[in-house]
């Protein structure tokens, strides 16, 4: 098959086949995280974000290929999560901008705009690294136009274009030497191959993939969430204590073909008899490859470990209930507050600043409250918001200049791209934990500048060290570190540096060796799987070595994460 001008129309099934690959693989992108930890989310946002995208393309498709690209890189620029994300969405923006105002492209056009949507992610990355999903995309668009030269058959040239980020991509681990210590290639470089091929077989005519958007489910999602909304409401008169499962868990299962391996066939009976049993509130709606799910589990963990065996998930969404019920009964005390202070503050009137910072735990968020935060952004490890999540919190405030604190290297970007879209001038200071975003708050005053607040911050972050505790979803070797799934992991900072099967030995060699005699004050963030016990015995061992430095502890309530550290 030969396509000498791509419209609107093809750009938009290239798009659609390119998502539904991605959507399939999510968990192989996923599992080339360098490091073993439960928290390899390149995939996950990668997919979201495309998601978005396609969403808005669907909403938006036009014959026009100049009004499709733009329709994608709306949708995805709003729904960018993560870094990877961010990346995707400039790719696609950059081309979306080179194909403005036209009907269709040639293959030198098509080729020219691949190369500028890999300028504009370049332009986005403060610091570019090679090796990566830049650098994939990037020698991708170098063979397109090459091609394009000598070709204006648009499937060849996307042949090339997908040989060429093939080869690239299986160098990778050449180009970033911790990739080659791991043995991986780069993770957003595959997802990007994964939606490159999707486009080759859409301009070959392969057959669609049927998606998640063409599911139909024997009860509508207007019908579904309908069901929802009234379980909740049902709850709004219970008291916060006698709530019995306390997390609201919404996901979607891509059901896997019974051919693929290490996957279990599924059986809607025998699937919601099972989650019967680890919760309440089920409701469960399948066809032949989708299944959504609504449950009130107390480990909604488990829930989803039990699921990921029938397929991939994706669309997760997981609610502290017992937190949301509290601030419900609050609400009345609320809208007291917030009608005091109107009185105050003229309708007309801005805050001097608005505080917004991202965190996963109902302690921590509770904490960045009392410290002056005016919203908390659920999210972290494996639950980055999007850049709209951003926007939505930044139209809410009613202010004069927003603060973002990301805190989480993943996040930054996206709030980077929030802050660029703002209609009111927006600072993120790049903390990338939540100890440096608590360092941040420390050093904030109301009554400075901007400038001076936003360069006060950000020394503050460089006088804190961060340690955390997690565990190891497969065997490895990170330098002299041995890890073997299931292991207890122990980072300081991005480096890990121990790793064993007991968590106190393993947090307690952490801390150790992150504290010197210059420690001052160190503060325990007590998460999932962490004890007051364990707490008090790394409270001793910090005595004994270092009786001069102070110790906190605090309850922080964040998963996956039984123990983070801020040493100052």
């Amino acid at each position: 098959m030969v396509h000498t001008h791509l419209d609107g129309v093809l750009f938009s099934r290239m798009v659609y086949l390119g998502a539904n690959l991605l959507s399939a693989n999510v968990r192989v992108v996923d599992g080339l995280n360098v490091f073993p930890v439960p928290d390899g989310d390149t995939g996950t946002n990668m997919n979201l974000t495309f998601s978005s995208g396609v969403d808005e393309l669907r909403r938006k498709e036009s014959p026009r290929v100049a009004d499709s690209a733009a329709a994608l890189a709306k949708g995805l620029l709003m729904g960018a999560r993560g870094n990877s994300g961010v990346i995707l969405s400039q790719l696609f923006r950059g081309f979306s901008k080179a194909v403005n105002g036209k009907d269709e492209v040639n293959a030198r056009q098509f080729a020219d705009a691949l190369k500028s949507g890999v300028d504009a992610a370049y332009q986005a990355v403060m610091k570019p690294v090679e090796g990566t999903i830049l650098t994939v995309a990037r020698e991708a668009a170098e063979m397109a136009v090459r091609a394009a030269r000598t070709s204006d058959d648009i499937v060849s040239v996307m042949e090339k274009t997908y040989e060429q980020a093939q080869a690239t991509l299986l160098r990778t681990p050449e180009m970033l030497p911790v990739l080659k210590e791991v043995g991986v290639v780069d993770s957003g470089g595959q997802g990007l191959l994964f939606i490159y091929e999707g486009f080759l077989r859409a301009l070959r005519g392969e057959e669609q993939i049927e998606s998640e958007e063409h599911a139909k489910p024997s009860v509508s999602p207007e019908e579904l969430d309908k069901l929802i909304s009234e379980q909740h409401n049902a709850q709004v008169h219970m008291k916060t204590e006698d709530i019995k499962h306390g997390y609201c868990t919404e996901f979607m299962v891509h059901v896997a073909h019974s051919t693929e391996p290490h996957k279990k066939p599924f059986s809607e009976v025998l699937f919601r008899g099972h989650l019967d049993t680890m919760g309440d509130s089920l409701l469960v709606v399948s066809d032949d490859e989708i299944v959504k799910v609504h449950i009130h589990a107390e480990h909604p963990g488990s829930v989803l470990q039990y699921a990921q065996q029938f397929g991939s998930l994706h669309r997760i969404k997981i609610e502290n209930m017992r937190e949301q019920h509290a601030n419900i009964l609050k609400a009345e005390e609320g809208k007291r507050e917030a009608q005091a202070a109107a009185v105050a503050l003229p309708a007309d009137e801005q805050l001097p600043y608005g505080l917004i910072a991202v965190a996963a735990g109902e302690g921590i968020a509770k904490i960045l409250r009392s410290m002056g935060v005016h919203v908390v952004i659920e999210g972290g490890q494996t639950m980055n918001p999007s850049t709209e999540d951003f926007m939505k919190a930044i139209a809410g405030l009613h202010a004069q200049h927003i603060i973002i604190l990301p805190n989480n290297s993943n996040i930054i970007m996206a709030a980077q791209q929030a802050a660029e879209l703002a209609e009111v001038p927006v600072s993120v200071v790049p903390t990338k934990s939540i100890p440096q975003g608590l360092a941040a708050l420390l050093a904030f005053h109301a009554d400075a500048e901007p400038a001076v607040n936003a360069s006060a911050m950000a020394k503050a972050i460089t006088q804190v060290k961060t340690g955390m505790v997690t565990h190891a979803v497969r065997d490895t070797q990170m330098g002299d570190v041995a890890i073997k799934e299931g292991d207890f992991i122990g980072m300081a900072e991005k480096e890990i540096v121990t790793a064993g099967p007991e968590l106190l030995e393993c947090a307690k060699t952490l801390l150790l060796g992150m504290a010197d005699e210059d420690t001052e004050i160190i503060t325990m963030f007590l998460g999932e799987g962490a004890t007051e016990e364990q707490a008090d015995a790394l409270q001793e061992a910090v005595a004994d070595a270092y009786p001069d430095a102070e110790v906190e502890i605090q309850f922080g309530g964040q998963p996956l994460y039984p123990f983070i550290f801020s040493v100052e």
